[in-house]
């Protein structure tokens, strides 16, 4: 899979909910190697979910006794602080530093974060939006 392949299947499925599976069901489908296709995705989406079902059946008969357990806070806590870090790290590399290679890249970034956050705009638009809006970049750049 080419980088181009990654990432545009990468900024397709921040588009939609449940990204992560997305884009799973995604590199399933889009690998080289077999199984790929629709087996690959069904793949990748069963390796995605299953340890969280397994998890959730094996911890479910005691979650009750173990959620009032300050050392359990504590480290649900810290892990809600690691995945922070972690979509961070993923946030810049691969998507930032190949992405970002001017100010007018840098510039449409910020207006699509402004779009999000402030105006509170639908992803799969603010999507659309960056697309063409990149593409218009690229074609003043050509001239």
């Amino acid at each position: 899979m080419t980088n181009e392949q990654f990432l545009a299947g990468y900024g397709a499925a921040q588009a939609i909910p449940g990204p992560l599976f997305t884009f799973s069901a995604y590199l399933g489908t889009a690998m080289q190697s077999q199984p790929n296709g629709v087996a690959g995705a069904a793949l990748a989406l069963v390796a995605v979910f299953l340890p969280s079902f397994l998890l959730v059946i094996g911890v479910l008969p005691f979650w009750d006794v173990l959620r009032t357990r300050p050392a359990l806070q504590s480290a649900l806590q810290g892990i809600n602080a690691a995945v922070v870090g972690l979509l961070l790290a993923a946030l810049y590399r691969p998507v930032w530093t190949s992405a970002i290679e001017s100010t007018s890249d840098f510039g449409l970034a910020m207006v699509a974060l402004g779009l999000l956050m402030l105006w509170k705009w639908p992803p799969w638009l603010v999507v659309v939006l960056t697309a063409g809006g990149s593409s218009a970049l690229a074609a003043l750049a050509g001239m």
